[in-house]
């Protein structure tokens, strides 16, 4: 058996066949669907908000421009709340991965390595 730089089976030594097939599982189907339910819905909420703040930021001057304290603005703390909602849309992401989706992606990894010995 070959193997590559990172210890693991020379990809080139499992045939293609064996992918098509994999591909084509139902352990893979399934992993492929839990992925597009939580990528679809995340990155659709994101994109909703995000161009909420640019709409509002453009057609909404003088909301954008309300004084919360000081020299903090609506538009700055939304802007600022773009950051965070990426790394909370990040921490849900991984948290889902690490539970629902890297277990099943393991054990396919693991019968497509088992091929190969």
């Amino acid at each position: 058996m070959s193997s590559s730089v990172d210890g693991g089976p020379n990809p080139s030594a499992v045939s293609s066949s064996a992918y098509v097939e994999v591909e084509h599982s139902e352990r893979f189907q399934e992993l492929r669907r839990r992925h597009r339910s939580i990528v679809f819905p995340l990155t659709a909420a994101f994109l909703a908000w995000y161009f909420l703040f640019v709409l509002l930021a453009d057609y909404a001057h003088d909301f954008m421009a309300h004084k919360l304290w000081g020299n903090i603005t609506v538009g700055l703390v939304f802007g600022l709340l773009q950051f965070v909602s990426t790394f909370v849309i990040t921490a849900v992401y991984v948290r889902y991965a690490n539970k629902n989706l890297d277990p099943v992606a393991e054990e396919i990894r693991e019968d497509l390595e088992g091929r190969t010995r």
